[in-house]
């Protein structure tokens, strides 16, 4: 188990390596960068010329003091490299007098608190209904759950926040629409962003419950005299639920990452908004540490999922033990 958690870590390093080679070369490949949309933004707010903007900017001096004048792209991964060895990855061209890793110290909680409540009701939630269309197949209790399932699917969420404000914040006006501070600001985002994990969690049960509810060892449990509560609750909901894991951790990544709209329509300043105005701007050094962020935490939860799936299941950790 330690050798296979220390593979993991050695490719999860390897596939970071390769995001920061494709951002770094995406990043200078997209038209414009920051200092050119700097001078637009000038020209447009004082209506002067761009020939009045034609001096460097302190955040274009700093980016080539850090990287080096004109050096090509490998070679600044290199020295990025090794200023993130370290944690170290430099102030944004969008707030100079702050230092990336300060900025997303603030804004990683409230990501991270936007994504763990709806991933929270999401297993409150779609436990429950996937277990109740599992017991009731081909009723209408069934059909029902399925039906909200395959809504919460195809709806995006931003399309329901925008209902949720247009509702709850403008017709009715119980809640704000933007902002961050209190309970108050939290109910219409998670509301935008539970249905899809609920739909795709309740699925998940529903599909697990039902074949282990055809399995051998069920009608076993019938053929001792056992009742249903007890076949359902005590052996075949338990298997069903392991299967779980492998969804869940990478839903949790996938709602951190899924923030970045949310944040947006309700005005959170978390990791997502950082993402989206940096891409906005062509905020290179926040660009490529929220890339690197975000994908390390997608694989971080990945791993943590496997090390938990073979914790539960013994034949996945004899399976482990024999690639030694």
């Amino acid at each position: 188990m330690f050798l296979f958690i220390l593979r993991r870590l050695g490719q999860i390093v390897l596939s970071l390596v390769v995001i920061l080679f494709i951002t770094f070369y995406l990043m200078h490949a997209a038209p414009g960068d920051f200092f050119n949309i700097e001078r637009l933004a000038n020209q447009q707010i004082t209506g002067a010329r761009l020939s009045q903007f034609e001096e460097k900017s302190p955040t274009l001096m700093l980016w080539e003091e850090r990287y080096g004048e004109n050096s090509p792209t490998w070679k600044q991964i290199l020295i990025y490299v090794q200023h993130a060895a370290v944690l170290d990855f430099g102030p944004s061209f969008r707030y100079p007098d702050t230092t990336i890793q300060e900025m997303m110290a603030l804004a990683f909680p409230r990501t991270f608190i936007l994504a763990f409540i709806p991933m929270f009701l999401a297993l409150l939630i779609g436990i429950p209904m996937g277990i109740l269309a599992a017991v009731y197949r081909n009723t209408w209790i069934d059909r029902a759950t399925m039906f909200i399932s395959m809504l919460g699917i195809c709806i995006p969420s931003y399309v329901i926040a925008l209902l949720a404000i247009v509702l709850f914040a403008v017709t009715l006006q119980w809640f704000p629409t933007s902002g961050w501070g209190s309970w108050y600001h939290l109910v219409l985002p998670v509301l935008a962003m539970v249905f899809q994990p609920v739909a795709s969690i309740a699925r998940y049960v529903r599909a697990s419950l039902a074949k282990e509810l055809n399995e051998d060892y069920v009608r076993t449990v019938y053929a001792k005299g056992g009742g249903r509560n007890q076949a359902i609750f005590r052996h075949a909901l338990r298997n069903s639920l392991i299967p779980l894991l492998t969804i869940s951790g990478p839903q949790f990544a996938f709602l951190m990452v899924s923030t970045a709209f949310i944040e947006s329509v309700f005005n959170i300043p978390g990791m997502g908004k950082l993402f989206v105005a940096a891409a906005g701007s062509r905020d290179y050094p926040m660009i490529i540490t929220s890339t690197l962020f975000f994908g390390f935490l997608i694989m971080v939860m990945n791993l943590l999922v496997d090390i938990g799936y073979a914790m539960i299941d013994p034949r996945i950790r004899l399976s482990y033990q024999r690639r030694r």
